[in-house]
């Protein structure tokens, strides 16, 4: 069997994994635009911080692509498939030929388009690159804008806040997380940031720019040295589309991870899969449920037997300190709880936990996403109990030795 992979992110690791767990002759080539080994992109800001280097990024060891015989062509960007004959075209214009393909591109930053953005220079924050053209652009008397409040923004905020004179975030929405924390939330995290000497413009946005400056809707001029543009990420689908896909707003595929075409697979940040806390799918771009998905493509692709991916939307940070941790959607019934600091929202409908917000204490808060990934009837447990303190105790006697033996409910 030929296996082709374009990408090297988690997506394509775990497929890689899953092939050699089945099948350990077959032939693996994977084309890589990014020249890196394989790195951990949420760890760019810490590398900024001076928190991490370059070799503790790597995703997997240096080894990997020796060890389970990959083909491993960094650097080159795959610029054409054409399934007809099953051909993989690269940049460097060397082909692969395949008969199992994962399309594991990932995303892309989105610039929103406005007035005079074409004359200043911009930078993104996504990926290794990226963040060493941004830190060679700062000085300590930078003043930088980062137009994005969101995850990308934030964390970009805290890896160069040490390396420049200011920090000014601008974001439409009225508080900074938005797709994440509830306003209370969010105005918790943002007054500890604020105390770093952050300034935030919310519910404002950039109607001009001009080399040097930004003009707001509201008005306020901006001055920067430096832009940084982190408003979100796009699904990379450009060579699904090229293929006929119809992967405008990311790759469909069916619970086994393939495509409208046969023999093609998508996993990761470009790939639309099964949300269960809404029973919707759509892509849900997080580096476990990326693993996950790869693997199961992985599974799927060499003959193996395919394991069930339960996605949800979940995700995990710090801010100078402050450690919060969210999953799942906020919606039903609310309890909430305000102490020492630290807040917490559990979301509760139908019998389930449908989702939570923790800052602060964070502490096994992997109890309330198992509750929300296995669907776990809320009338089986002490949910009072569960709820001041995630905690096996709240569980039944059959069913803590359930989890504690490591099967499913």
């Amino acid at each position: 069997m030929r296996y082709v992979i374009v990408g090297n992110g988690p997506a394509a690791v775990g497929c890689i994994e899953a092939i050699r767990r089945k099948d350990t002759e077959g032939t693996i080539t994977l084309f890589s635009k990014e020249p890196e080994h394989t790195y951990s992109r949420p760890l760019i800001s810490y590398l900024l911080e001076g928190k991490t280097d370059e070799r503790r990024m790597r995703y997997r060891g240096p080894d990997f692509y020796r060890e389970n015989g990959v083909d491993v062509r960094l650097g080159v960007e795959a610029t054409a498939v054409d399934p007809q004959t099953h051909t993989v075209t690269g940049s460097d214009g060397s082909t692969a030929v395949y008969d199992r393909l994962l399309l594991a591109t990932g995303g892309r930053p989105f610039v929103p388009p406005a007035e005079g953005l074409e004359t200043v220079a911009y930078h993104t924050f996504m990926t290794l690159a990226d963040a060493r053209k941004l830190e060679a652009a700062l000085t300590k008397e930078s003043r930088v804008l980062i137009v994005g409040a969101g995850l990308i923004g934030m964390k970009c905020l805290e890896g160069i806040r040490h390396l420049v004179r200011e920090v000014t975030v601008v974001d439409l929405a009225p508080q900074i997380l938005a797709s994440i924390l509830d306003p209370e939330a969010a105005a918790m995290v943002q007054a500890h940031v604020e105390k770093q000497g952050v300034t935030f413009r919310l519910g404002d946005s950039v109607t001009r720019y001009a080399p040097g400056e930004a003009l707001l809707r509201s008005g306020e001029t901006i001055p920067f040295d430096v832009l940084v543009m982190a408003v979100g990420v796009r699904p990379e689908t450009t060579l699904a589309i090229s293929m006929g896909l119809d992967a405008a707003r990311g790759i469909p595929t069916d619970e086994r991870g393939e495509t409208a075409i046969p023999g093609v697979y998508a996993a990761g940040d470009c790939a639309i899969s099964h949300d269960i806390t809404t029973g919707k799918d759509r892509v849900l771009a997080l580096l476990p449920n990326a693993y996950m998905q790869g693997e199961r493509c992985g599974e799927a692709m060499s003959g193996a037997e395919v394991e069930e991916v339960r996605s949800l939307p979940m995700n995990s940070m710090g801010l100078f300190g402050l450690h919060m941790i969210t999953a799942g959607v906020l919606e039903g019934e609310s309890h909430i709880r305000r102490e020492n600091g630290s807040y917490k929202r559990l979301c509760t409908q139908d019998d389930r936990l449908m989702g939570y917000i923790l800052v602060g204490d964070v502490e096994r808060a992997g109890i309330y996403t198992s509750l929300i990934r296995d669907q776990v009837p809320l009338h089986t447990l002490d949910f009072a109990l569960m709820l001041e303190k995630p905690q096996l105790m709240a569980f039944s006697k059959r069913d803590r030795q359930i989890r504690l033996g490591g099967q499913r409910l």
